[in-house]
């Protein structure tokens, strides 16, 4: 594993002040706004409230008016309609959000979402077929459609409506459709385009609410459904990855709110089960590590109508039943991503030389071709290239089922177009990708795929950076500026943790194994006699070994976080890398180093010199003193 760079976010000391002062922030939230470059007084105001009135009117959506007026005739006429959903977290509160909605404004309405395994993402004919057979009369897609053209032809010649709404990108050609909703439809210019398909079905849903009541302002039944539909949107927002700005952020902020005060049912025992219930208040972190997850589950093991079953149900045993079910399909999960991640691990040396080899592609009969994308994302992550597992055929007459993930900027998708000819079909994002390739043409496309990333990785430099905010001392760190640090969440892709980091640290014990799993690791910190608890997640089995044999101070790269744990709060440090430290050097740019006055006095907060020049011009964490409070 190559050893990380570690860069500070550019620094204005003079900035930071001003906003501080002029907002009315403390300086701690202040800087952290000025590396994020929110610097406008209204800008600093949405950011920090996120409040539901600063969404954007439904109708501004592009396609939305005429997606609206479609079902609200469909609806009207007695029209049997089916919302066509994707099997992922995002695709499942989609569908949910729309079935309610329609449900409780009286329509005739169910749902369908594709089998991962036989059929896989998207739209199909065969499925418009069945449907269409079924007596269906509308079909709308949530969270897919829009590359569609081929089924939407066919729904077409069928006599079957079609409403797509959908977020993700488009081709050459769009689907014949009633009406298509998507916030980036060509030719218009909807101000924020990153809204997920849950996010745009939740505008849609509120469109609708609104028509029905005649005014902008709904009745209260409808009213309570929108704000549970707020949280479904909240989930599918996080674990869709898109960024929590702009209406995202407005959305989760507000839909964790809700998730945890009146949720629907399926959901609140769900949340019982993993007793994010008992908490005080719910991050992102919630969704992203513990209930998405299991929604996801359900969909990688070809069960998410089940899923969505849990969502829209108001069956209270049922919940109960569904959310037990979808728990033990989460651990079944947990044990096959534990056995091919252990199974890939032990072929990396069989089948690469890791040390040399710009990528990694590694395949098995033994895989479930719903969990490989998850593992070659740890291992991307471990080795830091872009990894391919390739889920064979046990039988050997379909084509191997493959998932590729890349954390170092390698583009997956050019990639896999320069292999294509050895591949049966693929494609995706930079980032993520899948594809098909018969197990006979395996060798010749590794082969292919190292030779098109060596030259992707020839052109930049993918040595793996850490991005910190600035520079903190243990004592910094109490309650009181950690919640002021929390003032910027929810946090997530576009508006990350801040991370931090301290030098000269001690371990005051040996770190230790944490969870059942052993791939955990926590550690006592001591710096200027401030004791903190550490844990790294996923880290153990790199970090371990070395760490047992430090008898000297490190340098640390974190992420502050407050731990609750049955009503006790206190601060810990989720660790994000670490190195020996070194001896001083002279600060290279005393400027940068200065740090921001603290609320209460102008003097400096004395901190420790970098051990390094690259870390000698990082910026200080704002001072703040106001009366301390998994």
């Amino acid at each position: 594993m190559p050893a990380k760079k570690w860069k500070f976010v550019p620094h204005d000391r003079a900035a930071v002040e001003s906003l501080a002062t002029r907002c009315e922030i403390s300086p701690v939230v202040a800087q952290l706004l000025v590396g994020r470059g929110i610097t406008g007084d209204e800008d600093v105001r949405r950011f920090l409230d996120a409040k539901l009135v600063d969404l954007r009117p439904p109708e501004d959506l592009p396609g939305l008016p005429g997606a609206a007026d479609r079902i609200s005739a469909s609806i009207d006429s007695g029209e049997e309609i089916v919302v066509y959903g994707d099997y992922d977290a995002d695709g499942m509160t989609a569908t949910a959000i729309l079935v309610r909605c329609l449900k409780l404004l009286g329509a005739n309405v169910t749902y369908h979402l594709p089998n991962r395994m036989e059929e896989g993402y998207g739209l199909h004919e065969d499925s418009v077929e069945k449907l269409a057979s079924r007596g269906k009369q509308l079909l709308i897609t949530v969270d897919c459609g829009i590359a569609s053209v081929g089924p939407a032809r066919k729904a077409k010649e069928l006599g079957l409506s079609l409403v797509v709404t959908d977020h993700h990108r488009f081709g050459e050609e769009l689907p014949e459709a009633d009406a298509i909703v998507h916030p980036a439809l060509p030719g218009t210019n909807y101000p924020f385009t990153g809204l997920c398909g849950a996010g745009v079905a939740f505008k849609l849903a509120w469109a609708l609410c609104q028509k029905q009541s005649g005014t902008p302002k709904v009745s209260a039944p409808l009213r309570d459904f929108l704000m549970q539909a707020v949280g479904l949107a909240a989930i599918g927002t996080v674990a869709d990855v898109v960024p929590l700005l702009d209406e995202n952020r407005i959305i989760v902020r507000n839909g964790l709110k809700t998730l945890l005060s009146d949720p629907p049912i399926g959901l609140r025992k769900l949340m019982e089960i993993t007793k994010v219930n008992e908490k005080r208040q719910l991050g992102s972190e919630d969704i992203g590590f513990t209930l998405a997850p299991r929604l996801n589950a359900a969909g990688r093991l070809g069960q998410a109508q089940l899923g969505v079953e849990l969502l829209v149900t108001e069956d209270a045993a049922r919940a109960a039943a569904l959310a037990a079910y979808i728990q033990e399909l989460n651990e079944n999960r947990n044990k096959l991503e534990r056995s091919i991640h252990l199974s890939a691990t032990k072929q990396v040396k069989e089948v690469h030389s890791p040390e040399e080899d710009p990528a990694l592609v590694l395949s098995s009969p033994n895989w479930h071709p719903g969990v490989i994308g998850i593992v070659a994302g740890k291992l991307a992550e471990k080795f830091h290239k872009p990894v391919v597992l390739v889920a064979l055929d046990k039988l050997g007459t379909k084509p191997g089922t493959g998932s590729a993930r890349s954390p170092n900027g390698v583009n997956l998708h050019e990639a896999l177009q320069q292999c294509s000819e050895w591949l049966v079909s693929g494609g995706g994002h930079a980032a993520a990708a899948g594809l098909k390739v018969n197990e006979a043409n395996l060798s010749a496309f590794r082969s292919a795929f190292l030779e098109a990333v060596a030259e992707q990785s020839g052109e930049s430099d993918t040595t793996p950076e850490i991005s910190m905010d600035a520079e903190a001392t243990l004592s910094q760190l109490d309650l009181a500026t950690v919640n002021q640090i929390e003032r910027l969440a929810p946090f997530g892709m576009g508006n990350p943790r801040p991370v931090f980091c301290a030098t000269r640290v001690d371990l005051v014990e040996t770190p230790k194994p944490l969870g059942n799993s052993g791939r955990h690791l926590s550690a006592q910190l001591s710096q200027h006699g401030k004791r903190l608890r550490a844990v790294a997640f996923g880290h153990a089995e790199e970090w371990l070994p070395e760490l047992e044999q430090v008898n000297a101070p490190v340098d640390l790269a974190f992420r502050p976080v407050i731990n609750e744990y049955r009503g006790f709060r206190k601060v810990e440090l989720h660790l994000v890398d670490w190195r020996r430290h070194q001896v001083d050097v002279p600060a290279q740019d005393p400027v940068a180093r200065a740090p921001v006055a603290t609320e209460n006095a102008s003097r400096e907060i004395p901190a420790p010199h970098f051990s390094s020049p690259v870390m000698a011009s990082s910026p200080k964490i704002a001072g703040s003193r106001p009366s301390a409070d998994d």
